[in-house]
């Protein structure tokens, strides 16, 4: 039976080695004392694992054509097989977005975890592989301890979120059988704003529509969740936008995208200073869109509608859900082979493949995972 590593034991990891029960002897090392950490955080701990409009125009990549190919193969539907397949169910949201019914991220994660027990693979934790040979197979060496295998499949995750282990060391195993490495940028993360923008504010939450500006040309554009903080923006809308966002954008944030300006206008005319705000906005928001108007109630009525939040990067790696960049796509086969070396192998994150918010980056790591299983299988 041939014998495979899985370096990473993550979602891509584990769903590897899951798909690979009973067709090959696999070994999964994980470099943390735990699998599937950043898994069990996903979609606010809720478990956001794939979406029903899937298509490669949610995502980023180098290679769209391989990319459509392997979404319309390894679809939502396919994926949800993979899942329930093994015990569980997944509702979709209204906007398209699937969970698991228990809504816990941490049960996706244990779902995983039985079906490797059941299958029996190797699992080798704190295994932190710092070197992979090739002789004739291949020879992986890590802190403690080395094994050799026919097969590797690299599933390390990207430089986004290191407290989960994914601090893009994993790049440097790749660059020795000659890949390359596309420039890395954090994306779903928050957003940085001159503090002035954004003073007084943090803590308060809205239901607010975002437009992206760059030049003064719309970017991007979405409604959702925005949450102020004490350096930018957060929230669901914002990290959607922080795929298409770069210093010197502009974020413009509606926050009563279901109200038109004349409606507020008439509104505001009822109330005397600060009180005209009432029941309009949050009191805290209110306060602070009075004083920056300087009363006017039409400078009020257009702050409302167009909240200006200078874009001047992001919180980086440490905050971001995602990783832009890393191992070019183009540089492996159908099947996410290495061009350069048989029997090395790449799925998840680690590829240069992001996806938007909404479940995106979950099915890639699924739907890769499914097409190295296939091809080793």
């Amino acid at each position: 039976m041939k014998k495979i590593a899985i370096i990473g034991g993550g979602a891509a990891g584990m769903a590897c080695a899951a798909l690979l029960k009973g067709k090959a002897s696999v070994t999964l090392l994980e470099r943390g004392e735990r699998l599937g950490r950043k898994l069990s955080a996903t979609g606010n701990g809720q478990g956001n694992v794939t979406n029903v409009n899937m298509g490669a125009e949610h995502y980023f990549t180098d290679c769209p054509e391989r990319l459509s190919h392997l979404l319309e193969r390894y679809n939502t539907e396919k994926i949800l097989r993979f899942f329930e397949g093994m015990g569980g169910v997944f509702l979709p949201d209204p906007r398209g977005r699937v969970y698991p019914a228990s809504r816990q991220a941490s049960a996706v994660t244990d779902l995983l975890r039985r079906e490797l027990s059941r299958a029996g693979t190797d699992i080798c934790l704190g295994a932190r592989v710092h070197a992979i040979e090739y002789d004739g197979d291949f020879r992986l060496i890590w802190e403690g301890g080395q094994m050799r295998a026919d097969a590797v499949v690299l599933a390390a995750g990207g430089k986004a979120a290191k407290n989960f282990g994914t601090d893009g060391t994993a790049y440097a195993l790749a660059e020795r059988f000659g890949h390359t490495v596309l420039p890395l940028f954090p994306v779903l993360v928050q957003l940085k704003s001159d503090p002035a923008a954004v003073r007084g504010l943090k803590g308060i939450r809205a239901d607010a529509r975002v437009v992206l500006l760059r030049k003064e040309k719309e970017r991007f554009s979405c409604r959702g969740d925005v949450l102020f903080t004490e350096s930018g923006v957060s929230g669901d809308a914002v990290f959607r936008a922080s795929s298409y966002a770069a210093a010197g954008d502009l974020l413009l944030v509606d926050l009563l995208p279901d109200v038109p300006e004349e409606r507020i206008l008439r509104a505001l005319a009822t109330g005397e200073g600060e009180d005209c705000l009432l029941c309009l906005v949050n009191n805290g928001l209110g306060r602070t869109l009075f004083r920056r108007a300087g009363g006017d109630r039409a400078v009020i009525a257009r702050l409302i509608k167009q909240f200006p939040v200078p874009v001047t990067g992001t919180l980086g790696f440490d905050y971001a859900q995602a990783t832009r960049g890393g191992i070019p796509l183009a540089e492996t086969d159908d099947s996410l082979m290495s061009a350069f070396r048989r029997g090395l192998y790449f799925a998840g994150e680690i590829l240069n493949v992001d996806g938007e918010c909404g479940g995106y980056n979950l099915h890639w790591a699924f739907a890769s995972a499914h097409a190295v299983a296939e091809a080793l299988a």
